[in-house]
C-alpha cells in the first residue's frame, strides 16, 4: 500500500493524513478528525454511497492501524453543500424520507471550495462553477455561499457524464424494472457505468478520443452535442436561481482543457451576458470572455488534494493565519 512505498522511499515520518470522503451525510458540514466514533457513523451512511464509501473507510482502518499515532482527517465532498438553502437540499417527496437522510447532498464540494478560494475578492457576485471532468457537476454561487448544485443524493445526478446519465426520468427505471427485469445491481451497473459520453457514442468515455472522431463518428458527434446541451441547460437554469450571472468558471479535466467544448458551451449564452472570446479561448487563456463581456468566463484549474491538506493542516495544527 502506499504507506509502505512511503517507508521505503525513507521519507520523514507522516504529520498527519487527509481523506477525500464522498458523503459526510445530513451531520457533517465540516472535515473532521478520524475517530472510531466517525468510522461508525460514516457506515451507517454507507447506503448513500456504497460505490465510495467501504473503500474510504477501508482505507483510513487501513492507516490507524499502520500509523496508530498519526492523526488523520476526513474531508467530505458534501461539506460545501450543507450551507445550501432547505429548498435546494430538499426532493419533492413526502417528509419521512427527507428524515431518513434522502436529499440533495451535491458533491466536487472540495474542488468548488478551492476555487473560491482562489478567487479571493473576485468570488462576490453570482457565479456558476462548472467542474467538467469525467464526473461532472455545476454549483451556484452567491457571494461566495452555495445556492443550488447539480448533483443530488448520489454523483449520478444532475448533467451528463463519462458513463453516467445524469438526471434521468424515474419512469425509465420503473420501465426497466418492470419490463426488462433489471434488478438493483443491473440498474446502478446501467447509469453509472454504461451510460453517458460511453453509452451514447458506443466508442468511449474520453472527450479527447470523442473530439479527434467528432468529423467522422456521428454517435461521437452526438454524445458531445449532449454533453454541451445538458451543461449549457444547467448553466441557463442557475442564471434562474442566481438572478443573472457575473462570472462563469470552468474547471476539472475537460473543463480545463477542452476549448472546443467550452466554445460549444457558451454558444447562445449571449442572453446571460457572455460575449465569448474565441481566440482567448483556443490559446488557453485564463479570462476567455470579451474585455467588455458583462459576464466573465474564466478558466481555472482545480486542486482537491490541495484543499484537503489545507484542511488537515488546519484541524490538526490549527487554521492558518
Amino acid at each position: 500500500m502506499a504507506l509502505d512505498e512511503l517507508k521505503k522511499a525513507k521519507h520523514e515520518k507522516l504529520s498527519a493524513v487527509g481523506h477525500r470522503v464522498v458523503n459526510g451525510g445530513p451531520k457533517y458540514s465540516a472535515p473532521q478528525k478520524v475517530t472510531p466514533q466517525l468510522l461508525s457513523e460514516l457506515r451507517k451512511l454507507t447506503p448513500l454511497a456504497p460505490l465510495h464509501l467501504p473503500a474510504e473507510i477501508e482505507i483510513m482502518e487501513a492507516v490507524a492501524s499502520h500509523e496508530p499515532r498519526t492523526p488523520q482527517v476526513a474531508c467530505f465532498d458534501t461539506a460545501f453543500h450543507r450551507r445550501l438553502p432547505e429548498l435546494a437540499q430538499r426532493f419533492p417527496l413526502p417528509w419521512r424520507f427527507v428524515d431518513e437522510g434522502v436529499r440533495r447532498y451535491g458533491f466536487h464540494g472540495l474542488s468548488y471550495e478551492y476555487v473560491l478560494q482562489e478567487l479571493g475578492p473576485a468570488a462576490k457576485g453570482r457565479l456558476i462553477i462548472a467542474h467538467l471532468g469525467n464526473g461532472a457537476s455545476l454549483a451556484a454561487v452567491k457571494d461566495g455561499l452555495p445556492v443550488d448544485t447539480s448533483m443530488g443524493l448520489t454523483p449520478t445526478g444532475g448533467v451528463m457524464m463519462g458513463t453516467r446519465t445524469g438526471d434521468l426520468d424515474p419512469g425509465v427505471l420503473i420501465y426497466l424494472l418492470r419490463e426488462k427485469n433489471y434488478d438493483a445491481a443491473k440498474l446502478e451497473h446501467l447509469v453509472n457505468e454504461d451510460s453517458g459520453l460511453l453509452g451514447v457514442s458506443e466508442l468511449t468515455s474520453d472527450m479527447k478520443t470523442l473530439l479527434a472522431r467528432r468529423d467522422s463518428d456521428v454517435r461521437a458527434a452526438e454524445a458531445i452535442a449532449m454533453f454541451c446541451r445538458s451543461v449549457r441547460k444547467q448553466i441557463g437554469a442557475f442564471a434562474a436561481v442566481l438572478g443573472g450571472l457575473d462570472m462563469l468558471v470552468f474547471t476539472g479535466g475537460i473543463g480545463e482543457r477542452a476549448a472546443p467544448i467550452r466554445e460549444e458551451i457558451c454558444r447562445d449564452l449571449a442572453h446571460l451576458g457572455v460575449q465569448f472570446d474565441p481566440m482567448r479561448n483556443a490559446a488557453g487563456a485564463d479570462v476567455i470572455s470579451t474585455p467588455q463581456s458583462p459576464c466573465r468566463v474564466r478558466v481555472m484549474a482545480t486542486n482537491e488534494e490541495l484543499m484537503i491538506a489545507r484542511h488537515t493542516r488546519d484541524l490538526v495544527f490549527g487554521r492558518r493565519s
